[in-house]
């Protein structure tokens, strides 16, 4: 009997974390919208902010932004919702964004100590939808730049640029290449210290490369669209797994703290270089998600929807041989009659220009005097 006891509490037990745990994976994502530092196309911070935004309503915002009507399947009160978050001018959009998802920080109080997240829109996603579609129309009017490209062509010398571009120092290994030893300093006076030698280290590093060497690409892919006869709107998106691939390693404390600062650190230097590029017309939505596994794809996903033309509209009814031949009658005829009246009335026109008395009276010679 009290083993059956004990079993029941057990069961009890286990399947009350469970739910519990559903519960909190439910509320640990974030979004941060970045507003330029030159324009305003957020609503500022001292408004009233909703609670939380649905994934769908995330979408919307990005698609408004980009200068698109949001989704016929937006609800009344996600409508209310973007009237919250972006400013209220359908003129005023930067036609320009970049989305990140960043899996592994399911609680970003640590990312808003930095001035740039601190001064950022942030609001909670509701996870009741575990994805999303930015809807987007044709894809001549959208130019999509995937940031998720990877590649394997790293050497020690773009490892050491980019320890200086962090004000930091890499020592390579003088018998095997990417085997070295990178310092970076944080904000508090810290380091986080790498090894290329150890897997997740590898990973974390190589990942935050291509993040930076992506969005170099798409910053020239804009310079390539600012000399072209139409210019599109530009969507930047992809996602960051470093932080991820660290806790698996190290836990979520130490280690995958300090590689979280970095990452801050990268994204505003990186920001800085998109409102250089873009001269301010640009907005970031970045999301946290602190439970979705890296198979499970990305969050939001863009897709195009093809809109039809005004012609298609109008054709309601396909029109017959018999209206046809109709229709060309009609016109013959309205033709031939318009032209009978013309030329009757040129005739009598031109008879009675003949036949006008010439006298002092006559409009036509009023000013000549006869005898």
């Amino acid at each position: 009997m009290d083993s059956l006891a004990r079993f029941v509490c057990f069961y009890l037990l286990t399947v009350s974390s469970f739910f519990f745990s559903q519960a909190r994976a439910q509320g640990t994502a974030s979004v941060f919208f970045i507003d330029s530092s030159t324009h305003q196309f957020l609503r500022s911070n001292d408004v009233v902010k909703p609670d939380s935004m649905s994934l769908p309503e995330v979408s919307a915002a990005v698609s408004v932004l980009l200068g698109f009507a949001p989704p016929a399947s937006l609800s009344a009160a996600g409508s209310s919702k973007l009237n919250e978050v972006l400013v209220p001018n359908p003129f005023n959009r930067p036609r320009a964004v970049f989305v990140l998802e960043v899996r592994g920080i399911a609680d970003p109080t640590l990312v808003k100590q930095n001035s740039m997240f601190k001064s950022a829109y942030e609001t909670k996603i509701d996870l009741g939808l575990k994805k999303a579609e930015i809807e987007l129309p044709d894809e001549s009017e959208v130019s999509v730049f995937s940031l998720d490209e990877q590649s394997a062509d790293y050497n020690d010398n773009e490892i050491s640029n980019f320890a200086s571009w962090m004000g930091g120092s890499y020592v390579p290994d003088t018998l095997e290449a990417l085997n070295g030893e990178l310092a970076i300093p944080l904000a508090n006076g810290d380091q986080l210290k790498l090894h290329m030698s150890k897997e997740a280290d590898r990973k974390f590093i190589t990942s935050l490369l291509a993040l930076i060497r992506n969005f170099r690409r798409a910053m020239e892919l804009h310079e390539d669209l600012l000399h072209s006869i139409h210019s599109p709107a530009e969507l930047l998106t992809g996602s960051f797994d470093g932080i991820k691939v660290l806790e698996e390693q190290y836990g979520s404390d130490g280690v995958a703290q300090h590689g979280m600062e970095v990452l801050v650190a990268v994204m505003t230097k990186i920001f800085d270089l998109l409102e250089h590029a873009y001269k301010g017309q640009i907005v970031g939505a970045i999301l946290f998600d602190g439970v979705a596994p890296v198979e499970s794809g990305k969050m939001l996903n863009v897709v195009f929807t093809s809109r039809p033309s005004a012609r298609w509209l109008a054709e309601t009814k396909i029109p017959t041989n018999t209206t046809v031949v109709e229709v060309l009658l009609v016109r013959k005829t309205i033709a031939w009659i318009t032209g009978i009246i013309l030329l009757i009335a040129t005739l009598l026109g031109v008879y009675f220009l003949l036949n006008m008395p010439i006298t002092r009276d006559t409009l036509l010679y009023s000013n000549i005097k006869l005898d």
